[in-house]
């Protein structure tokens, strides 16, 4: 559980780095109808936080097997966000040759969603343990009281 959570730490630390270094409108270059958007390092944080959510809910789910509403969502809002933090070229732009910028508290979202699937994650973990041990302890208290001559 310290791996999940370290990991998770890391994702939502990267998602706001991301938003810091995110492309702002300043950036944006128009040349007639075509754009220029350059790389920035959101672009790498974003995908620093998406490996280490995806092994962070990979471990989870090993263990639990639950939670991948938060987490479905959370990858694709970074994975969007992310994609669009990449160089768009005059004339290649993220979608259909515009470009794109990520707007302001994308990536914020995204922590946001990171943190709430990790904390999901160890609950479930927590839970299914206490689970686990209830049931053994009452296993074990019945298999006293029922001496067997």
């Amino acid at each position: 559980m310290i791996v999940i959570t370290v990991l998770g730490t890391f994702s939502a630390a990267s998602c706001i780095a991301a938003e810091f270094k995110r492309a702002k409108m300043k950036d944006l270059k128009l040349d007639g109808r075509f754009c220029y958007l350059p790389g920035n390092h959101a672009f790498g944080f974003g995908i620093a936080a998406l490996v280490c959510l995806c092994i962070a809910q990979i471990i989870g789910n090993l263990v639990v097997c639950r939670n991948w509403i938060s987490f479905g969502i959370g990858v694709t809002l970074l994975g969007s966000a992310t994609s669009m933090s990449r160089r768009q070229p005059y004339g290649n732009g993220w979608l259909n040759g515009e470009c794109y910028i990520v707007k302001d508290g994308v990536f914020f979202g995204s922590a946001v969603l990171v943190l709430l699937t990790i904390g999901l994650m160890l609950g479930s973990a927590v839970t299914s343990k206490t689970r686990k041990t209830q049931v053994d302890q009452e296993f074990t208290v019945h298999e006293q009281l029922d001496p067997k001559f």
